[in-house]
């Protein structure tokens, strides 16, 4: 009868007999019992609890041919280790004359033999139930001691004997270093043609690219420290690559990224996606461009409910004119010299209260230096004893890691001085309005958030490094409490007109309102193309 042999390697961590001695014992058998074997069907490091193996679904199509009667395999639990999935393929080989023999399992025609098959077909889906718990258990017991569990290991980490993740000394730098150029600016292709040119390989040995391994390891949250298996999950479990307030920075710009289409793929560069919002609807601003009749192109912001015939009316702006006029009145407001020296001293103290780990550590040197010289005058007044040595050298020994943890501190925190912030938010202030460059920079760093109606925009700026956008409910809500606080009958989302108040020129005279999402700026502008004078209102939120 003519035989074809389907031989299995599961892909669990168990000792099996290989592919070589699965097929050496059924060609044995096949010889004693007349069996012609016509070709093999082999799954390697596929399990048997599914049917979805290729090889297998091969045979089982094949056996519709006719042109083999037998499937022979090592042992029944080569064919499957689920009852049910077993019974469904042996009757769709059987529909077809094919019929399945074990080579190590004497099983008899009889009735004791479907007794003894079901019986067999039983304990290997026990057998594989019962593994399946051990190794679960296993990998848990793993896991709550924050240990690698198997698979590939991240790009940047190593583990060591105890399988614990130790940062690797040579890639490790190169992951951080991703993570600082894309929170920087830089895209994920430049940066993968700069990995990929200087001979830098993902942990597969391949090279990086945009869409999948940049991406992933952007994403990845054990960069952060983050240990997690199943539903065990330790913030601190791993040893860190990445500060967290990098990681959660590279977070927000990729969730922004993730909805500029637009801006990836115009030909020019529309700065204040994501930032601009339509006032009537809420929705995105992006960009598109038209040609005149003359041929020249015309580029614009436009609602995106409003390209999607939504119901939003929202007439597109020329993006020449809101990008310049967004540049130019956060230079006004925000880029004074005023509004400079008072946030240059906030910086300085918020920097003092920031940097908890450097005072601890500084501290703690001036203790321990505090200790060895009182062991140094001990010594010089001959008050020794077994023990002076050994406390001196534990002493010089943690003296050493303190200084080294607070070189570690001051480079991964540096501390400005109020001239370094003044010299660097000053650079801003005379910029070329016309370099698309300078108005990137100058959106990118201030603006949070704007909101553009037919006869006004409002702007609002970020007041700390990875402030989540503002959205259109809260701007609402604030501006009715704008309102309702400054003149009864005035409801700026009805869309009257704006209080006219003073401007503020210093940040502490600046009105406290709202709830921690930046400086507001409302600006009423009754004709955009034309920049006429605008009144403003700031307020210091948070």
């Amino acid at each position: 009868m003519n035989t074809v042999v389907y031989a299995r390697y599961s892909s669990d961590n168990q000792r099996e007999e290989s592919i070589e001695g699965q097929l050496r014992e059924c060609g044995e058998y096949a010889e004693k019992h007349g069996l012609v074997i016509i070709g093999n069907y082999i799954d390697r490091a596929f399990s048997a609890k599914t049917d979805a193996r290729p090889e297998f679904q091969r045979m089982l199509r094949d056996s519709a041919k006719k042109q083999f009667e037998i499937v022979l395999v090592w042992k029944l639990d080569r064919f499957s280790r689920s009852r049910e999935d077993s019974a469904i393929n042996k009757h769709k080989l059987k529909k077809n004359g094919v019929k399945v023999l074990s080579a190590t399992e004497n099983i008899s025609d009889d009735a004791s033999g479907i007794l003894m098959e079901a019986v067999l077909e039983g304990m290997a889906e026990y057998y594989s139930a019962e593994l399946s718990e051990k190794i679960t258990r296993g990998l848990t017991e793993n896991a709550l001691k924050m240990k690698h569990n198997g698979g590939n290991i991240a790009f940047g980490y190593l583990v060591d004997s105890e399988r614990h993740y130790q940062p690797d000394p040579i890639t490790a730098p190169i992951v951080r270093e991703i993570f600082e150029r894309y929170a920087d600016g830089d895209s994920l292709v430049d940066i993968s043609k700069s990995l990929n040119a200087r001979g830098i390989r993902t942990a597969h040995g391949k090279e990086f690219n945009r869409n999948s391994s940049l991406h992933l390891l952007l994403k990845n949250r054990k960069y952060c420290g983050e240990y997690k298996y199943r539903d065990i999950v330790f913030p601190n479990g791993i040893p860190a690559i990445v500060p967290q307030e990098l990681f959660d920075k590279v977070q927000i710009k990729l969730a922004k990224n993730k909805l500029a289409p637009s801006a990836n793929k115009a030909a020019v560069d529309y700065i204040l996606t994501t930032k601009l919002f339509c006032g009537e609807c809420g929705a995105f601003m992006t960009g598109e461009s038209g040609k005149s009749r003359t041929g020249e192109v015309h580029y614009y912001y436009k609602c995106g409910n409003a390209k999607r015939n939504n119901g939003c009316h929202k007439k597109a702006i020329r993006k020449d004119a809101i990008e310049k006029f967004i540049v130019a009145k956060t230079r006004e407001i925000v880029l004074t010299d005023e509004i400079i020296a008072e946030l240059a001293d906030r910086l300085t103290e918020v920097q003092k209260r920031e940097s908890t780990a450097l005072p601890i550590l500084q501290k703690q040197l001036a203790e321990t230096q505090k200790s060895i010289d009182n062991l140094l005058n001990a010594l010089e007044q001959g008050i020794i004893t077994s023990s002076t040595k050994k406390r001196l050298e534990d002493l010089e020994g943690r003296k050493a890691e303190l200084e080294i943890g607070i070189a570690q501190e001051k480079i991964a925190r540096p501390l400005f001085t109020r001239e370094q912030i003044i010299f660097w938010v000053s650079r801003f202030k005379h910029g070329d309005i016309n370099d698309p460059d300078y108005r990137q920079r100058v959106a990118e760093i201030f603006v949070n958030a704007i909101y553009v109606y037919d006869d006004r925009t409002l702007l609002l700026y970020n007041y700390k490094d990875g402030t989540r956008t503002v959205t259109f409910g809260e701007v609402n809500a604030e501006l009715r409490r704008w309102s309702a606080g400054a003149v009864s009958s005035s409801d700026f989302a009805e869309g009257a007109p704006p209080l006219r108040i003073q401007r503020s020129r210093t940040l502490a005279d600046v009105k406290l309102v709202g709830g921690g999402f930046g400086y507001a700026v409302w600006f009423d502008l009754w004709r955009l193309q034309s920049l006429s004078e605008c009144v403003t209102i700031i307020a210091d939120h948070g």
